[in-house]
């Protein structure tokens, strides 16, 4: 009996089986024999953007369709420079450098998916690679063609390792481990990019001179680490500005934030310069720490900080002075200046309209003291906090509507804001003050496309013409241009009535004594769980250099 149902399953088996199989058969004089036959393409060329040398580039796919109603039979794919060639193919999972008897059914598709992997030469301008994918079929072959542009460049790989323990929020040890290499910084290469893997230090008493052209690109968890004694020193220009970027740039990845770390100022740097720079697509654009002397830890001038994660600058107890800066779409903070310290930014915009997500914090927040293990606070005195001829703008409303600026103050610590002749999108001035002090506050600046990240300002923008002459620390704008008198509000100057230049020599000085002081109508008391704004906790009391952002609440 057993063996009877085993005969009668075999036989419906086999009665379900055999008409599959017979239809997935195809014969010879079933498929597409037109020799004008065409394959179409998802794209007439698989194009790849700049690719670093010996670096393998991400993995492209293009679609191939059969838009007949016959199968096509294709006898051969594979590259029209063979096994020399600098692009690699898959075929529908086919890896061979031939790919045979390829079939697409009628009305269907395959995938190729295509890298690039270019050899260094002796050129120093991008230089363009081609080759095309050759398809073999119903006696003729038709080709669908690949473009890379090669760049050779300078790398900097880890050769050494160090590592830094901390206390994690369960109480527990942890060990983090950072790969590093030491960069020769007498030896820099000027005459070709940079490709930064892991952190890349500028050591004790170094400086790493970078000047007009230079171009530094970063890799997935790459840093630059200004170690301390040591000093960065950029001096682009306004038409080649000094590029710190991500490696990636096909695509969206052009403007895609959190690509690559940050330029880590770290405690002990000193005396750092920047002057027309791009830094673009990090988790941070710079983080800045404690000061050690009486100059700026820091001084920026004519620079472009966009598109980065979490925070376009983060001053940790440093002393900051910033100026003709752009700072815009980040997905926390523009400016977190926090655990005390002294900032002075000037002629700045401040533009935040972050799209990738809902923010949770305003643009620029200041705070005058440190938590640590949301059990002991610290004050830290804010010794200067100052804004002039400065737009702080964007789509956040704030907490209690109050707008794009938080002051997070604590009564045991000096905290010292200065603003004067700026448009301010906040609630939290006191607005009896304000005409006196130049302020705008609650009104649209205007740009000519927020959205699209241009931050040029409307004809009809309150910013035109109602800045303070005398608070500028430079005679032209971001684009290079004369500041008019009256200037403009922000980075970028305006069309005005007045075409007066305001193009005599400007000298720094201390504008502090120029203007008031002022206070806002809501005070941020820190309480035993309380967090600082910020991205790391200070070196002293703890040693990794990101841990996580954590935002001040009331």
């Amino acid at each position: 009996m057993i063996r009877y149902s085993v005969k009668i399953l075999k036989v419906i088996l086999l009665s379900l089986l055999v008409p599959t199989l017979l239809s997935s058969c195809v014969k010879d004089e079933d498929y597409l024999s037109d020799s004008s036959a065409r394959l179409a393409f998802s794209e007439d060329t698989v194009k790849f953007d700049t690719v670093f040398t010996t670096m393998a580039t991400i993995t492209r796919q293009v679609k191939v369709y059969n838009n007949y109603d016959s199968p096509i039979l294709i006898n051969s794919v594979t590259l029209r420079g063979g096994g020399a060639s600098r692009f690699r193919i898959n075929v529908d999972g086919d890896t061979s450098f031939v790919a045979r008897d390829v079939e697409i059914g009628s009305h269907d598709s395959i995938f190729i998916f295509v890298q690039a992997n270019i050899n260094p030469n002796d050129q120093l301008s991008p230089f363009l690679v081609e080759d095309a994918i050759v398809f073999s079929f119903n006696k003729h072959t038709q080709q669908l063609p690949l473009t890379a542009y090669g760049r050779n460049a300078v790398y900097h790989l880890p050769t050494n390792r160090v590592y830094s323990t901390y206390t994690n929020t369960s109480g527990q040890t942890d060990t983090l481990w950072f790969p590093y290499s030491i960069i020769d910084c007498a030896n820099w290469d000027h005459t070709k990019p940079h490709v930064i893997l892991g952190y890349a230090v500028v050591n004790s008493n170094e400086t790493l001179h970078l000047q007009a052209g230079d171009e530094l690109y970063f890799g997935t968890d790459s840093y630059l680490w200004i170690y301390d004694s040591a000093t960065l020193d950029v001096r682009g220009s306004s038409n080649t500005p000094v590029l710190f970027t991500s490696i990636r740039h096909d695509y969206h990845y052009d403007t895609l934030p959190g690509q690559w770390g940050y330029i880590w100022l770290s405690s002990g740097s000193k005396d750092n310069y920047i002057d027309w720079a791009r830094i673009e697509n990090g988790i941070a654009g710079l983080l800045v720490d404690t000061n050690v002397n009486t100059n700026p830890t820091l001084e920026i001038h004519n620079s472009v900080i966009e598109n980065h994660s979490y925070s376009g600058i983060i001053g940790q107890g440093a002393y900051i002075k910033g100026d003709n800066l752009l700072i815009d779409n980040c997905g926390i903070t523009l400016l977190s200046l926090q655990y005390g310290g002294r900032y002075r930014f000037t002629g700045s915009t401040f533009a935040n309209y972050w799209r990738y997500k809902s923010r949770t914090a305003p643009a620029v927040v200041i705070n005058n003291y440190y938590t640590y293990n949301e059990n002991a606070v610290f004050p830290r005195d804010i010794e200067e906090a100052s804004f002039y001829n400065c737009i702080i703008y964007g789509n956040y409303s704030g907490r209690d509507n109050s707008g794009e600026l938080m002051l997070d103050q604590s009564p045991d610590a000096t905290f010292n804001f200065y603003v004067s002749h700026c448009l301010l999108r906040t609630t939290i001035l006191d607005t009896s003050i304000a005409s006196s002090l130049g302020l705008i506050l609650e009104r649209d600046p205007l740009f000519v496309d927020a959205n699209g990240h241009d931050y040029h300002l409307n004809d009809n923008s309150p910013a035109i013409g109602n800045g303070d002459a005398s608070l500028l620390q430079s005679p032209t704008d971001l684009d290079g241009n004369p500041r008019r008198n009256p200037p403009s509000i922000g980075a970028y100057e305006g069309p005005a009535s007045s075409e007066k230049s305001y193009s005599q020599t400007i000298t720094h000085r201390n504008t502090c004594s120029t203007t008031s002081q002022v206070t806002s109508k809501r005070r941020h008391h820190p309480t035993r769980s309380s967090t600082a704004t910020g991205l790391a906790t200070s070196s002293k009391y703890h040693s990794t250099p990101i841990v996580r952002l954590k935002i001040c609440r009331k």
